[in-house]
């Protein structure tokens, strides 16, 4: 099975926060969020996706997600070079 670890933003007033998940269903995960049903962080917002990366193994995908959830310095990159 393939797994996502992802990177969404939202807008708040004029700064953006971010958020990281990993899924295996990235288009039904994003849709959650945006509907309120996701984490409950991300409920009230709209949330656009910043970042993708596919993984062949959930092991492989979770570590990763807590490397990006860790790693600030890459996020504010990523937020940086989206478009959003």
């Amino acid at each position: 099975m393939t797994y996502y670890v992802y990177l969404i933003l939202s807008k708040v007033k004029n700064k953006s926060i971010s958020y990281v998940g990993y899924t295996n269903n990235i288009k039904n995960r994003i849709k959650l969020h945006n509907n309120g049903k996701g984490a409950k962080f991300t409920k009230g917002r709209k949330w656009s996706l910043a970042y993708i990366k596919k993984f062949t193994s959930k092991k492989k995908a979770m570590r990763e997600e807590f490397k990006l959830k860790k790693n600030y310095k890459l996020r504010n990159k990523i937020k940086i070079n989206a478009k959003i």
